[in-house]
């Protein structure tokens, strides 16, 4: 089985939500994410909303004409935002290293690949698709530390988790990408 890796643009991602849909519900359904299969019907709602984000990107991977993974990212604001876990992040790292690192940056938002398809190296291309558009190579994620088989994944592929906890019960981190200029601050530990 031959797999396809393509970026979409925002207006055609849409065409690939049943099949996002229903890898976010399988990729998510098992720990750390513990997802109920509802939140994949939310999170297509969502992907039509965050199309329309300033910098959208999307990566869909498929075999066979069926999606297998797909990965999102968009432009962080700059002016940073305060909802979902963006208030906990600037907390964790200060303003200071927020506007620096973050602001502006390609901010890569979810990474899902079929549990079937896992092993084949299909999140390291779909990382790659949707991370190669990063101005100066500034990109950046969040996850948990608990999802240790995406942090072994970012670790391969060249991210650097910052030490810089996420206050809050997800055991969230911050992880810059392989060619971010900030990663020489932060691996000094300032």
């Amino acid at each position: 089985m031959t797999t396809e890796v393509r970026t979409v643009r925002a207006g055609e991602v849409i065409r690939y939500a049943e099949g996002i849909r229903d890898v976010y519900a399988r990729a998510f359904a098992g720990p750390p994410w513990n997802e109920d299969p509802a939140e994949a019907g939310a999170y297509a709602q969502r992907l039509a909303r965050d199309a329309l984000r300033p910098g959208f990107t999307a990566a869909v991977a498929t075999a066979e004409g069926a999606v297998t993974g797909f990965a999102t990212a968009w432009t962080t604001p700059e002016v940073f935002p305060a909802d979902r876990s963006y208030g906990q992040v600037a907390e964790a790292l200060g303003a200071g290293r927020t506007r620096a690192w973050l602001c502006g940056a390609l901010e890569v938002n979810e990474l899902a690949v079929a549990p079937e398809a896992h092993g084949a190296g299909l999140g390291a291309a779909l990382l790659e698709a949707v991370t190669e558009p990063a101005p100066d190579g500034r990109c950046w994620l969040l996850t948990s530390t608990r999802a240790e088989a995406a942090l072994r994944l970012y670790e391969r592929t060249g991210w650097r988790q910052i030490d810089a906890p996420v206050p809050g019960k997800a055991a969230l981190v911050v992880l810059l990408g392989p060619r971010h200029p900030g990663r020489a601050e932060a691996d000094s530990g300032r």
